[in-house]
């Protein structure tokens, strides 16, 4: 059950990343989030779309294997552990707050899921 919660909370997390990125990427709402200028939100919009939608199929990932139940135990592990990387490689590379926005999150739905809880 807390695995299950956690999983949908990562996707709800990603959920809104695809909003800012997609939807609310050069507005101001999109740059606070993210700490870029108009000139920088204007000339990189279509790039964070397409970030956007990436964000979009992990969402699509955990959903279908909350989806499956039980059976979609390695959906979710494959799943998450895409969440992970992709927030270790974003804390590496572009905020230290992807860390605590992505990549923890995820991994301790892996750990719940893993220990069955």
């Amino acid at each position: 059950m807390i695995a299950t919660i956690l999983i949908g909370l990562v996707a709800l997390i990603h959920v809104y990343i695809v909003v800012l990125e997609m939807v609310l990427w050069d507005t101001p709402r999109g740059r606070a989030a993210f700490g870029t200028t108009p000139e920088f939100s204007a000339s990189t919009k279509v790039l964070a779309a397409n970030q956007g939608l990436y964000n979009g199929f992990l969402v699509a990932g955990l959903a279908w294997g909350l989806w499956l139940g039980e059976a979609g135990f390695g959906v979710k592990v494959f799943f998450l552990l895409c969440v992970l990387v992709a927030g270790l490689y974003g804390a590496a590379t572009a905020s230290m707050r992807i860390l605590y926005v992505q990549a923890v999150p995820a991994a301790l739905a892996l750990l719940a899921l893993w220990i069955g809880i």
